[in-house]
């Protein structure tokens, strides 16, 4: 489920429903997910559920949900699944055959590419981009090859990237230079 990215009340009606209905909240940070719960006054019990444990808890949570406990994953801010865990459950509930209910909300990804104000039609959306300069020349390279001028409309191209890398790393005049051209 999605939940607020820096403000609260970006939270859906739908979504608050589903916290206070839930059996447990499944919480990539529960500190975290704390502060909106306290803030909306929901009382539901939470777990962790994050990238160091999210094997071995969507083992458990599936068990959980195939005995009818209602199970909401949130992540710290945004939509479980992308660049946050979550995919692992969805994919062992889904196996288990216990349904899966998205509950769409705020999108960064989504939320930047508007405020560009560039053209939105044609994009895609990468998660992070790997940590070793080789890895990422390799990714960054093959998009740029892949941007040949042999289509009639360019794409964007979508990353998460954290403030302070991305601010050394175009400093230093790093391929993210091209991506703009």
């Amino acid at each position: 489920m999605a939940t607020p990215i820096g403000n609260l009340e970006d939270i859906t009606l739908r979504a608050l429903r589903v916290l206070r209905q839930a059996d447990k909240i499944a919480c990539e940070d529960t500190r975290q997910t704390q502060k909106l719960l306290n803030h909306f006054q929901i009382q539901t019990p939470t777990v962790s559920y994050h990238l160091f444990n999210e094997g071995d808890r969507s083992l458990q949570l599936t068990a959980e949900t195939e005995g009818r406990a209602r199970i909401a994953i949130v992540s710290d801010a945004g939509t479980p699944g992308i660049a946050d865990p979550g995919a692992q459950l969805a994919a062992a509930a889904i196996a288990a055959g216990v349904p899966v209910f998205p509950v769409p909300g705020a999108n960064a990804a989504l939320s930047a590419l508007i405020a560009s104000g560039l053209p939105a039609e044609n994009f895609t959306f990468h998660g992070f981009l790997p940590s070793k300069q080789g890895q990422r020349r390799s990714m960054l390279e093959g998009f740029r090859v892949e941007q040949q001028p042999t289509c009639s409309m360019r794409r964007r191209i979508g990353f998460w990237r954290r403030w302070r890398t991305l601010r050394r790393r175009l400093a230093r005049r790093s391929m993210w230079l091209w991506l703009a051209n």
